[in-house]
């Protein structure tokens, strides 16, 4: 009867009995997959379902002390059906155009963003976020290019220069006016970038500008993919006034700062990955 069945459902005796043998194997491995996928489901439902296998392994190492290999968290979030939310890409981007009296500048950086030294390579542009039923505003920052952190960030509800002009006192600020030998600052060919009044005040500033080629996005990839991910993990649709809105886009930017472990960073956070290098 044995071999008739096995015959049936396509399989060996040999390896039917090797499956009876692993029953309490099976068992235990599905007892500890019971207790793992609690500790998954924490993280995951904490950061709203917007965080893959890699980050859930950095937040289990970090705030819990506990290893777990990314190809068993993977496994688990496909065994229990936890999957990531994730954006779909916006094929429009608005091209704003520059009078005739602004000047871009040559790509100095040819995608080399992490250079390895902290401050070195600051990264920059500007989105919009909608927010209480179609009000825009517009989100400034500066990213540094080795250490992932957000330098300088500004919440304007208007495009006019001003908010580059105080993203930049922003990030005077945050640098404490001690700004690497060798700092450039790479942007698309935005009007505010190609403007005389901003070159001269990031010339003063002792840095060298450097801008992407017009129309390519992939120049300054690591900023539009931060944008990318702020919009996924921030519920700012939700807030009801500018005020809220820049509480919301504040809190965001220090836990990202401070708590947001990435892989690429040897999963250290941006803030932790910069003493890592300047100690090194």
């Amino acid at each position: 009867m044995v071999t008739y069945l096995c015959s049936l459902a396509g399989v060996s005796r040999s390896g039917y009995y090797e499956w009876l043998r692993a029953t309490n194997t099976r068992q235990s491995r599905h007892k500890q997959d019971e207790e793992d996928i609690v500790l998954i489901k924490e993280i995951f439902y904490k950061k709203k379902e917007k965080v893959g296998a890699l980050q859930i392994k950095m937040f289990l190492e970090n705030d819990k002390n506990l290893v777990m290999n990314h190809k068993k968290i993977r496994r688990l979030m496909k065994k229990y059906g936890l999957f990531t939310k994730i954006r779909k890409p916006n094929p429009y981007k608005k091209m704003m155009k520059a009078t005739q009296e602004h000047r871009s500048c040559p790509n100095l950086l040819d995608r080399e963003f992490n250079q390895g030294e902290p401050g070195k390579v600051l990264l920059t542009d500007i989105t919009y976020l909608y927010y209480a039923n179609g009000q825009r505003a517009y989100l400034s920052c500066v990213k540094d290019g080795s250490t992932k952190e957000i330098l300088a960030h500004y919440v304007s509800s208007s495009l006019e220069m001003d908010i580059v002009y105080k993203t930049l006192k922003k990030l005077k600020k945050s640098v404490s006016n001690q700004f690497h030998q060798e700092a450039i600052l790479h942007s698309d060919q935005g009007y505010h970038y190609t403007s005389p009044k901003f070159q001269k005040k990031v010339k003063r500033l002792g840095i060298t500008q450097s801008m992407s080629r017009k129309g390519n996005c992939w120049d300054n990839a690591p900023m539009e993919s931060f944008f990318g991910h702020f919009k996924d993990e921030v519920n700012y649709r939700e807030c009801n006034s500018l005020g809220d809105l820049r509480s919301v886009v504040n809190a965001y930017m220090k836990d990202y700062n401070h708590k947001r472990y990435q892989w690429g960073l040897k999963k250290m956070t941006p803030v932790q990955y910069r003493s890592h290098l300047l100690a090194a």
